[in-house]
Order: structure tokens, then C-alpha cells, then sequence
């Protein structure tokens, strides 16, 4: 029988005493991460992905305890197949192909953890952009990449406002399309005649005069004419509204002095 300072000492006791060092040094060793890949990607409000065509959306994934950043980035591509978004039905389609605009990334998990998605975009068009939020929980190296990835709806509209200054008044023209970039027009998949714009001008809190804004061009460019400015009116506004769908977008400028 084996002895320890003389004593003697039976094999099992000395097995458990092995397996509790060697349990201290496996608790005493650093935790190892586990790469985790995860694809987002980001789909405008009633149309396609959000990509190269206005800019991409930023995309940041956080601890959501901690706010510890686990990565950041655009997403990139295209808009996606037509048909194959618009046209998807049942339950969790797939609606992202290979040329449908990704960001894709691998961070590090050492233990199951809730993630906090930050979408901020249409980054081309920063007049009109605007930022959502998601959370999931993630395990380590357990991948979020099956289907489309992780989706999040980007709401509302972009738009792109554009003013001159005449003898008579104020020259509005507005760029609105959804987020991903998709044309409005009068036989296009985003009629025109869904879409209600105007241009208003404001002194701080005050609304000052508001006029409609008419199409007047494919892809989505509405005009009309606003007033010469008066009463201390310091901006103009524009502001669209799919009748059909709810989305809306909103775009300032300053007016010249």
C-alpha cells in the first residue's frame, strides 16, 4: 500500500487527491474564446438590402451588460434579387441571396452571452438616417449565419432635399427612396402615387407655411415651390410618407441668410 509521511495510504485516496490538483490547474488556466461567426444584414422597410448602392449601414455588436465592443463595420453588396424579396412568402423566408449585402465578422464568447446589435444608416444618405437597436443571445461557437443571418428591419424612408433661391420664393426638390436605394416611380414596384412629400418652414417650434410636393421625375424626385421666407424662418423641412405602408422620412436644411 502506498504511504504519504509514513502513513500508509490507500490507491483511491491518492487517485482523488491527483484529480482535485489537476481540477485547480484546469479552474487556474485562462478561459479560451471561442470564435463566433455572425452575419447581419440589413433590409429597408418594405424593400431590399441595405448596400454599396446608398452607403451601407454601420453595424456595431456589443456586450450588452458590459457595452464590451465585440466588432464593427458596414454592411456591403448589393440590394438583392427583386423577385426573390419581394415576392418571398411563408414562414422565415429566405431572402438573401450571394450578392445580398452583408456584414459578416467573428467574435470572441467565453461564455453565453446577450449581444446588442446597433444599425445606424443609410450611410449615404445622412440627412435622413436613422439608428435601431436588437439583442440576441449568442452562445460560443455556436454561429448566427443560418438563413439570411441576422436580420433587422431598417424603417422609413430616405431623403435627399436640395433648395434655390428665386425672385418669387423657394425652390424645393426632394430625392426620397426607401432606404435601400429602390426607385419610386409611377410603374415601378414603389408607385409614386403612394407617396405623400411636402416642404414646410419653421422658426424653432413654429410652422410657418407647409406646401405638397409633387413628382416630377423618375426615380422618386418631387418639387414645388415655398414662399419667400419670412417671420424669422430659419429651416425647411421636408417630409414624405408612404400612404400605404406607413414609412416615413424627414430631412432639414438651413435656409441661407
Amino acid at each position: 500500500m502506498p504511504t504519504v509521511s509514513g502513513f500508509a495510504c490507500p490507491a483511491s485516496v491518492l487517485a482523488l487527491g491527483r484529480a482535485i490538483v489537476a481540477l485547480a490547474s484546469l479552474l487556474a488556466m485562462p478561459v479560451m474564446a471561442e470564435p463566433t461567426a455572425v452575419t447581419v444584414r440589413v433590409i429597408s422597410q418594405d424593400a431590399k438590402f441595405v448596400g454599396d448602392h446608398t452607403g451601407g449601414a454601420e453595424v456595431i455588436l456589443r456586450e450588452a451588460e458590459s457595452g464590451r465592443e465585440l466588432a464593427r463595420g458596414r454592411t456591403t453588396g448589393g440590394t438583392g434579387d427583386t423577385a426573390r424579396i419581394m415576392q418571398a412568402t411563408g414562414r422565415s423566408p429566405q431572402r438573401a441571396g450571394p450578392e445580398a449585402a452583408a456584414f459578416a465578422a467573428s467574435i470572441d464568447l467565453t461564455r453565453p452571452t446577450l449581444v446588442e446589435l446597433e444599425v445606424r444608416g443609410p450611410l449615404g444618405r445622412p440627412a435622413s438616417a436613422v439608428r435601431i437597436t436588437a439583442q440576441r443571445w449568442m452562445m460560443p461557437g455556436e454561429p448566427v449565419t443560418a438563413g439570411d443571418g441576422w436580420v433587422v428591419e431598417l424603417s422609413g424612408l430616405a431623403i435627399t432635399p436640395a433648395l434655390t433661391v428665386a425672385a418669387d420664393g423657394l425652390r424645393v426638390t426632394a430625392r426620397v427612396e426607401p432606404h435601400c436605394g429602390c426607385p419610386i416611380a409611377p410603374d415601378s414596384l414603389w408607385p409614386a402615387a403612394d407617396y405623400a412629400v411636402s416642404a414646410s418652414l419653421w422658426a424653432g417650434n413654429r410652422r410657418l407655411g407647409q406646401v405638397p410636393l409633387a413628382f416630377t421625375a423618375a426615380p422618386g424626385e418631387f418639387s414645388g415651390r415655398l414662399p419667400a421666407p419670412s417671420g424669422g424662418a430659419d429651416e425647411l423641412v421636408v417630409f414624405a410618407r408612404n400612404r400605404m405602408t406607413g414609412a416615413t422620412g424627414l430631412a432639414r436644411l438651413p435656409l441661407p441668410r
